[in-house]
């Protein structure tokens, strides 16, 4: 069984939802395509403006099955998980950031940045690719090249 490159599938994948979710004035956090434990794992994270239901996911969830056997993108057995980000939610382009200014963020650097690779605090800006957070009454600079992972956080 040939097993296709993850980021050409989450790539395809990625388009294919982003049109549906448009439609049903949704957005695409995240497609995550990966093996575990019990097989391969096709997860989408999705949002909009007033939350996810679940009746929200179960819709999305059987439009995507429908569509991913039409268009045969993954030739091996997988579960399709359809989900919200939780209050966890990942940061992953430049509008997340803009649009959650003010909030709880935790972000992970792939090099040290005054001495450090992580900051819990608050975002308070987003300009020229720069990630600024206070983080205990400090304000750091992230270059937006060097984050590995950001989340909404949980207030401190």
């Amino acid at each position: 069984m040939k097993i296709e490159n993850q980021d050409s599938v989450i790539q395809k994948i990625s388009h294919l939802v982003e049109t549906l979710l448009k439609h049903e004035q949704m957005e695409l956090v995240e497609v995550q395509f990966r093996r575990e434990s019990l097989g391969w794992v096709l997860r989408v994270l999705i949002d909009k403006s007033d939350g996810v239901t679940i009746d929200d996911c179960s819709t999305i969830s059987r439009q995507m099955s429908d569509l991913l056997d039409v268009k045969d993108i993954i030739h091996h057995p997988y579960t399709l998980e359809v989900s919200s980000p939780g209050v966890r939610r990942p940061l992953k382009k430049e509008a997340d950031y803009k649009r959650y200014i003010g909030e709880c963020v935790t972000i992970k650097t792939s090099c040290l940045i005054d001495n450090r690779k992580t900051f819990k605090g608050k975002l308070t800006g987003y300009q020229h690719d720069t990630v600024l957070v206070e983080v205990e009454g400090k304000e750091y600079t992230i270059p937006y090249g060097v984050i590995e992972k950001a989340n909404l956080d949980i207030p401190l």
